[in-house]
């Protein structure tokens, strides 16, 4: 079974248990790839920096960064620092983990989109100026060369994005970078969070939703899930959509997070009921 995990980067999410569940199934045998985000410690170095952060509202509904020039200088700065940490942290722990970004080897490779629309005060609006990309291919060979190495894969954003012909380091958001991943290696995908998964009411813990696997079910879940829940609806579909057998969105927190949610904690999404829509 490979396996992507994706560690969001919340400030609520302590990474310890996670890698250390993932150095028990890379000792297993298991093909493993890590992803993680890091929006959150992006955030706080722009306002070390006195840099206000910004965030924009598509015509759907969706928000997501927006990412100025200056602005992907310190994103790229600090997911270096992040991977960096997250392989040596891995490595303390006898796994043989290798640092990727997106942009190594082209393995998150799309357009760049330069100009995004927004809403602001009800009005569309098109923001030029943008750094951002949708991924379009993901580097299967270098990410199998080093699995049939016995490497384990520690990937995140930013993605290669084209420019008329140039390669620049864009961002992409990290759920989305996970989904790819796992879809373009038929994967199981773990997005672990800093809830224990998808709740019918997102107040309350005890109405988590365990499974989806009718289209009905799925639908319940896109309506139940809120602001960044949302976004790992979405990138959970595009994962499914892709080849992915089963997404599962479970807690970070966790003692053993990946093992738990592997054998049943968490929100469980399968194929099935994207097939149904």
């Amino acid at each position: 079974m490979t396996v992507v995990i994706k560690v969001g980067g919340a400030r609520a999410v302590d990474p310890a248990g996670a890698l250390s569940d993932v150095a028990s199934l890379y000792e297993d045998g298991e093909d493993v790839v890590l992803v993680h985000g890091g929006s959150t410690a992006v955030d706080d170095t722009l306002e070390r920096l006195g840099i206000e952060p910004e965030y924009v509202e598509t015509p759907s509904g969706v928000v997501g960064r927006f990412t100025d020039e200056a602005t992907m200088e310190v994103f790229e700065m600090v997911f270096g620092h992040l991977n960096t940490q997250l392989v040596a942290g891995l490595q303390s722990l006898g796994v043989d983990a290798v640092g990727l970004s997106g942009v190594d080897g082209k393995l998150l490779h799309g357009p760049r989109k330069s100009a995004v629309r927004v809403v602001e005060d009800g009005t569309k609006k098109i923001r030029r100026g943008d750094h951002s990309g949708t991924i379009k291919e993901v580097n299967t060979d270098l990410l199998w060369s080093l699995l049939d190495g016995n490497y384990l894969p520690v990937a995140a954003p930013p993605m290669a994005g084209d420019d008329d012909g140039e390669i620049i380091p864009v961002n992409t958001d990290a759920d989305r970078t996970a989904a790819a991943i796992a879809a373009a290696l038929d994967a199981k995908l773990v997005l672990l969070t800093d809830v224990a998964g998808v709740y019918e009411d997102p107040d309350d813990p005890e109405t988590l939703i365990e499974t989806v696997e009718t289209g009905e079910e799925w639908q319940a879940l896109e309506a139940a899930a809120e602001g960044f829940m949302s976004r790992k609806i979405m990138a959970a579909r595009e994962a499914l959509d892709g080849g992915a057998p089963e997404v599962v969105v479970a807690d970070a927190n966790a003692d053993t997070p990946v093992t738990d949610a592997v054998n049943g904690d968490g929100t469980h999404m399968f194929q099935e009921a994207i097939e149904e829509l």
